[in-house]
Formats: structure tokens, sequence, C-alpha cells
């Protein structure tokens, strides 16, 4: 005798797609190309801006059904084949791409242009699932899946950095820190990567805050310390120095008093201070000006209003300048008389400030986090673990573009020049958001035995 499913059940298992999902990110993408047209509206290339928007329309809904209808499980079983491709075309844009803005991360094919930085962000996403659902299902310990982590993720972010282009790491590396979290990797691995992290970020920004305040190292030892360690290998070995024995120091006083700590574990600390110290002086070799230019601005965002701080300020005058209403679509002052610059890509959010009020802002702000809620819902049903991981990578990658960009317009972030997906002018980085979520959308429709 067979069991009897009701009406509503059947619905359920019917249903192939999440509604709420693909109607947020329709409203999205629709507001988008408006924002964009009125953003672009005067300027000299405008209509070449709207028209390869309106290519990568077409080209992003296609990737979403693609992502959708693909089994999402095939990334798990060919993980090292894409591993391979982003490592191609990581490899590949820095032989033959074209430069755009200091950073050679772009290939010209003709009336549109590929960022593979973009896609290959995904593509990480997929790749780093399947190695760690692999390593839970075979118990493998905590320490292994970080090395292994490490050595598939430092090749792709050093290809990105040689590009360079540092704001793909900005977003790809607190999806993964997220991701991992999500697969229960221990959190004292945290505090390693984060210590490592701390000192890569920490060095650029003292070294930045020296070059923008050129007398303070005479009159400062701390100061002159600091500017030596940018470039003076002697300072540098010295310092290596110095950290190796302090941690000895610690070793040697804990077990004294017969608190024993392994030694590999302090050696893991240091090393990750020592390595996060080296990353922090290639970061600081590579960076273009205006790279700097936009750390020197967040440091110190009065210092120059008419130059590195001009952009910041004048995208927050014409997002306040619209009020609770906005001003209205195409009625946007600030944004059309050309005052904020990069208006349709790093600053879309002044244009839609200005224009939609802090309405419009809350709106986008809204359907931003319904999708991220629907991507953690949809994690919790996936049917194996391969799929809920790929949902929390994705869930970390957008979460981070959306706390970057809000965060960069109030001041609490540094202008990094990262898109708004959906919102912001890019195709590269349109068709691979719509292929994500159309990966998570897989994920959806075989959440169930029954397809």
């Amino acid at each position: 005798m067979g069991i009897k499913i009701h009406s509503s059940e059947q619905s359920i298992q019917r249903r192939k797609i999440d509604i709420i999902m693909l109607v947020a990110l329709s409203v999205l993408v629709t507001f988008g190309l408006v924002i964009i047209i009125s953003a672009v509206s005067g300027l000299p290339l405008g209509h070449d801006i709207i028209k390869r928007h309106l290519i990568a329309l077409p080209l992003s809904i296609g990737a979403f059904i693609f992502g959708w209808m693909f089994n999402y499980q095939i990334y798990n079983e060919q993980y090292k084949a894409i591993y391979a491709m982003i490592i191609g075309l990581l490899g590949a844009v820095l032989a033959f791409g074209i430069v755009s803005r200091g950073s050679n991360s772009w290939f010209n094919l003709g009336i549109v242009s590929l960022q593979p930085a973009e896609v290959c962000r995904v593509a990480t996403i997929l790749v780093v699932s399947a190695f760690l659902a692999r390593a839970q299902q075979q118990n493998s310990k905590d320490f292994r899946i970080l090395f292994g982590i490490a050595a598939l993720v430092i090749p792709i972010f050093l290809l990105i950095m040689l590009q360079p282009d540092f704001s793909s790491i900005v977003i790809t590396a607190p999806a993964l820190l997220i991701l991992m979290f999500a697969a229960g990797v221990n959190i004292f691995y945290f505090v390693l990567l984060f210590t490592f992290a701390a000192a890569a970020g920490a060095f650029p920004l003292l070294w930045t805050y020296v070059y923008i305040h050129p007398g303070i190292s005479d009159g400062s030892i701390f100061w002159h310390v600091i500017d030596q360690l940018s470039h003076n290998w002697l300072y540098i070995a010295a310092f290596c120095m110095i950290v190796a024995g302090a941690f000895w120091a610690v070793f040697a006083a804990l077990k004294r008093i017969r608190i024993y700590i392994p030694t590999v574990l302090l050696f893991i600390v240091g090393a990750s201070i020592m390595t996060g110290f080296f990353s922090g002086l290639f970061v600081n070799s590579c960076m273009k000006n205006y790279q700097r230019k936009r750390i020197e601005t967040f440091i110190a965002p009065n210092a120059d209003p008419k130059g590195a701080g001009y952009n910041v300020k004048q995208a927050q005058i014409a997002m306040g300048s619209g009020g609770i209403f906005g001003k209205g679509l195409f009625s946007g002052t600030q944004s059309r008389l050309g005052f904020v610059p990069e208006r349709h890509t790093d600053f879309v959010l002044a244009v839609l400030g200005e224009e939609t009020g802090f309405l419009g802002m809350i709106t986008v702000l809204a359907l931003y986090v319904l999708i991220l809620w629907r991507t953690a819902v949809i994690a919790t049903l996936a049917s194996d673990r391969y799929g809920y991981l790929i949902c929390c990578g994705v869930f970390g990658m957008f979460l981070t573009y959306m706390v970057v960009n809000f965060g960069m317009l109030v001041g609490l972030m540094p202008v990094a020049g990262i898109p708004l997906p959906l919102i912001s002018y890019g195709g590269s980085n349109l068709v691979s958001s719509m292929w994500a979520f159309g990966i998570v959308e897989s994920v959806y429709r075989r959440r169930l035995s029954i397809i």
C-alpha cells in the first residue's frame, strides 16, 4: 500500500526554483539597469556603456539558467579540471590581457571584455567546497585541511596580485573564511588566519601613514623603524630575529612555570605573523599609485579633499542630497553634473541615494538581505555536504560585496573599486554573479531525491 502525499507536499516537490530569490534578483537587475542608464546619460561614452550592459544582460540570464539546470554535483567531480581552468585563465590574462587603469586584468573580446578574476572567484568557491567536502568525509585533521586550502588558494591569489587586482582578494578571502567556518574548521586556525591577515593589512596601512606624513619618522623611533621595515633589509632581518626570539622567550617562560605548549604551536603562530609581514611587503611593493591613494583617503579623508578624498566626499554629498524620497530618476544634479566620478561603477550607490533617496537605499539593502536569507535557507535544504558548502561560500561572497560597498560610502571601508553586484555596471561581474545564484538554485532544485 503506497503512502499518500498531500497536495501541498507535492507542490513543494514540484517546485524546482526558489521564487523569492528569483523575484529579488530580477528586481535588482532591472533596478540596476535603470540606475546605470541614469548615471551615464550625458557621458561621452554613455551609449557604449549602455550597449555593453545590454549585451551582458542576456548573457547573465543564460549564465543563471546554465547554473540552475546544470547539476552542481558535476563541479564536485571535476574540481581538479576547474582548478586548472582557474590557473590557466589567470595566467593567460597576465600574458595576453589588456592593461586598464594600471591593472592587467582583462581580455578584449571585441565589443565586450572579460575579467577572468570575476569568474574565477565563483570557481574558487566550487573548488574549495569540493576539497572541504572530501577532507571532512575522510576525517582529515584540521591542520591538513588548512594547508590543503592554502596550497589551492595561494597560487590563485599570487596570480591575482600580479595583475594587480587587490579588490578581488578583498572579496574572495572573507568568502573563503566564512566557507571554512561553515565547514566547522577549528577556531584556532581562524586565529592563525586572522593573525596573518592582521599583519598583512596592518603593515601597508602603517607604511601609507608614514608616506602621507613624511616628517613623522624623523622625530619618533617607532615610526622610523616602521619606515625602514618597508625597504631596509637589515631592519627586516632584525625584525624576524626579534619575533623568533620573543616566541622562544614566551615558550621558555611558560615551560618554567610548567605550562606546556607544543613547540609546533608557537612556531605556527610565529610563522603566521612573519608570513603576514612578508605578504604586506609584497602588497606594498605591488601597489599602484591610485590604490595607495585609496588607502590614504581612508586613513585621512580630510587631508586632500580636492585630490584623493574628492570621490568619497562628492559621493556622500550626492547621497545625502537625496533626502528621504530622492530627487527622482534621471534628476540627480550632483551625479548628472559630473561631481560624482565613476558613478556607474564604484559609486553607483551615490546615484541611487541621490535619485531614490533613503527609501531607495533601504529597498535595495532589503533585497540584498532577502537574497542572502534565501541563500542561507537553501544551504540548510541541500541534499549533500557539497551543496551546503557552495551556498555558504556564495553567501559569504555576496555578504562581503554588500558590506564593502555600503561601508565604503559611509567611510567605514576604504574605496576598493569593487562593484555592487546586479546594480553596478560590469558585465563580467553581472554574469559571474548570476551564474553563482544559478548554482544556488541548482542546489535548491536537487534538494529532494525526486527532481
